[in-house]
């Protein structure tokens, strides 16, 4: 590997002295972890990757980890990608081009690139790292929290990374608190009374509960806190391993767990939401939990607030003109009841109802749009009906389709999941129409 395994030059009093009085996220790095397709997701990952679909009405689901980073007060920051990329490079390259090196911040986005001459792609999640040892060391950091590009929620990083420094502990794992059987699905931590991780159990059977509460668990949100000098040292020694995955989750977490000290820092402890609201984190990786999400946004008063000035979900924002709604006849009225209503869309003539439409979509006279998710650029034509669906970005819907008063029938052309809930795609239209 060359000079890059090399340790970083020590630095003197004075600028240990300057690092200390500087708080902890600006002596710290985010690398985000954004190159898992999201495969669940079926067709709406075809053309991009999980991280970079769309979520909100005008946001991507990357948007969050960045955003909570940014307004944590992180101004370094790396995002490794893989699958399909193209998308959320071009999104990140639009949206967050706004850090300036000259006030030493950065936003590096690290494709796997054969990097260490024989390797196309990255190994693991800890191999996205190991590969980019050198640049992580150009940043000239402390501490690097490493962050999953892939899931919904807004949390103040600089509070994980005070009890990270305050406790001594080799790596802080950031923990959803939830009901003990519904941690089947995820990491599992077991840990004493002081949040001193004792074991990592993964999609156990029978989760431990927590010290203070036996009916809780402690999941995983595939958040980490390390000292950069700690943690370079793991990724070479790792690397060289020939046995291992070269995954966090699978090979450097319980390894640390077993021989080191890992602490849990609890969601709710950090959670950025209104007084007495709940925790708000999720994980979009289903057609039916993306559905769910984005209908959820159209209540009255929604668990996760998009409205919120102090800790904006910051993204790329298109130059579009306002919403227009127009025909207000019998049959041919342009409305949306309880509805979520983005830029540069049109609703002529259309009923929107407990719906969520992205940029610039197009609606047209006699259709009806019930519980639907609309992602950019759709047209809807005249008369159809939609209901409980999900449709792609830049789909055409051609005139008197109807979706989601006939499972049975809309399963001959359109994918229906478990829950009910109709992805509609472009293909999948052309295959209607080819059998019309």
């Amino acid at each position: 590997m060359g000079d890059r395994t090399a340790a970083p030059p020590p630095m003197g009093k004075r600028e240990e002295r300057g690092m200390e009085n500087r708080r902890l996220t600006q002596r710290s790095m985010a690398f985000v972890l954004a190159g898992g397709r999201g495969s669940r997701l079926r067709e709406l990952t075809d053309r991009r990757v999980k991280p970079a679909v769309y979520f909100g009405g005008k946001t991507r689901i990357i948007d969050f980890a960045l955003s909570n980073a940014m307004n944590s007060g992180i101004r370094k920051m790396a995002v490794a990608t893989q699958y399909k990329a193209h998308s959320l490079i071009r999104h990140v390259q639009r949206g967050w081009n706004f850090f300036r090196a000259e006030r030493n911040e950065f936003l590096d986005i690290m494709p796997a690139s054969q990097r260490l001459g024989g390797e196309d792609w990255y190994r693991g999640t800890a191999d996205a790292v190991t590969q980019n040892i050198d640049i992580v060391d150009s940043y000239d950091v402390d501490y690097i929290i490493v962050l999953a590009g892939d899931h919904i929620y807004k949390m103040d990083y600089e509070v994980m990374l005070r009890q990270h420094v305050e406790s001594g502990a080799d790596v802080t794992i950031g923990c959803l608190t939830v009901p003990r059987m519904e941690a089947t699905a995820f990491g599992v931590m077991a840990t004493d009374a002081s949040g001193r991780i004792t074991d990592f159990l993964e999609k156990p059977a029978d989760p431990p509960g927590t010290p203070d509460d036996p009916d809780v668990a402690l999941a995983s949100m595939g958040i980490y806190v390390f000292s950069w000098k700690y943690l370079r040292e793991l990724l070479l020694k790792d690397g060289a391993n020939d046995a291992s995955s070269h995954d966090f989750g699978n090979d450097l977490i319980p390894d640390i767990v077993r021989g080191g000290n890992a602490m849990a820092h609890r969601f709710d402890d950090s959670c950025v939401r209104d007084e007495g609201a709940p925790a708000y984190w999720k994980d979009v990786g289903t057609v039916d939990a993306f559905w769910q999400a984005n209908i959820d946004l159209t209540d009255f008063a929604p668990d996760l607030d998009l409205w919120d000035r102090q800790w904006p979900i910051w993204t790329y924002s298109e130059s579009v003109p306002p919403a227009k709604f127009i025909h207000d006849e019998r049959d041919r009225r342009g409305m949306a009841i309880s509805s979520m209503v983005s830029g540069g869309c049109i609703i002529s003539g259309t009923e929107v109802r407990n719906s969520l439409l992205f940029t610039n979509v197009h609606t047209n006279s006699y259709a009806v749009l019930d519980h639907a998710v609309v992602l950019p650029r759709v047209v809807v034509s005249r008369s159809a009906r939609l209901r409980k669906v999900v449709i792609d970005s830049g789909v055409t819907i051609p005139e008197g389709l109807v979706v989601g008063e006939d499972p049975t029938e809309d399963a001959k052309f359109f994918r229906v999941s478990e829950k009910g809930t109709t992805l509609i795609t472009q293909p999948m239209v052309d295959k209607w129409l080819a059998a019309r």
